[in-house]
């Protein structure tokens, strides 16, 4: 079970999406890079089979900005944007509203 504080160790904030690239070593993974304001992210996420490129670039999202880097399939990922899913239906997670990138998620 997580606490509360658990929580509050997560940085999220309001990045978007720059470029979409694909993943030179697999199918279903997408390369993000994502504008937060004063620095850009390379993310790995594994969207591709709902989203076509161009609908995501300028997409703003949702970020856990302080996971430490790793490599996934021999691509660095920097951070994970959220997203929610069923059996046959994937979202990311979106403001409802165009935020100042890099704000804080609350």
């Amino acid at each position: 079970m997580a606490t509360i504080d658990d929580f509050r160790k997560l940085e999220l904030r309001i990045a978007q999406i720059k470029e979409v690239n694909d993943h030179p070593n697999a199918d279903k993974l997408l390369i993000l890079t994502l504008d937060l304001g004063d620095r850009l992210k390379q993310v790995v996420a594994g969207i591709k089979n709902f989203y076509a490129k161009e609908e995501l670039i300028g997409k703003q999202v949702v970020l856990v900005d302080n996971l430490d880097p790793v490599i996934l399939r021999g691509v660095e990922s920097q951070g994970m944007i959220l997203a929610g899913s069923d059996e046959n239906l994937l979202a990311v997670i979106s403001p409802d509203k165009n935020l100042k990138l890099g704000s804080i998620v609350k």
